[in-house]
């Protein structure tokens, strides 16, 4: 196990759930009591609910390259693990995307896209 790189890997963790919480509670919460909002696909709403699923997104993917950092502080990874890894995180970029837009938001498919070629690859 390589010391640096499982400790970075556990300090991109901190990091998202820090970006998470963080945002939510200072950013994202104080930037939805503006009025001057875009108003997208008719209403302030879904600009809300895009720019907060948006936020978390980058999280998960920070997660994705922890993962990735673990993976390769346990020792040099197959590419099948790596695929695996990038998969994982772009399904979970399409689910998050697909459920929470209720499929208005049309990254969804890329994200499912990239997570099925990246798994096949």
């Amino acid at each position: 196990m390589n010391p640096a790189l499982a400790v970075a890997a556990g300090l991109t963790v901190l990091v998202a759930a820090a970006h998470s919480y963080l945002g939510e509670r200072y950013v994202l919460t104080r930037l939805f009591r503006r009025d001057s909002l875009p108003k997208l696909l008719g209403g302030t709403e879904f600009t809300k609910l895009v720019l907060r699923f948006a936020w978390h997104l980058t999280s998960v993917a920070w997660l994705g390259f922890g993962a990735l950092l673990l993976a390769l502080a346990a020792g040099p990874p197959t590419p099948a693990t790596l695929r695996a890894i990038v998969a994982v995180t772009f399904a979970i970029h399409a689910l998050i995307t697909l459920v929470v837009s209720r499929g208005r938001h049309l990254a969804w498919i890329a994200f499912l896209a990239i997570a099925a070629l990246a798994w096949i690859g």
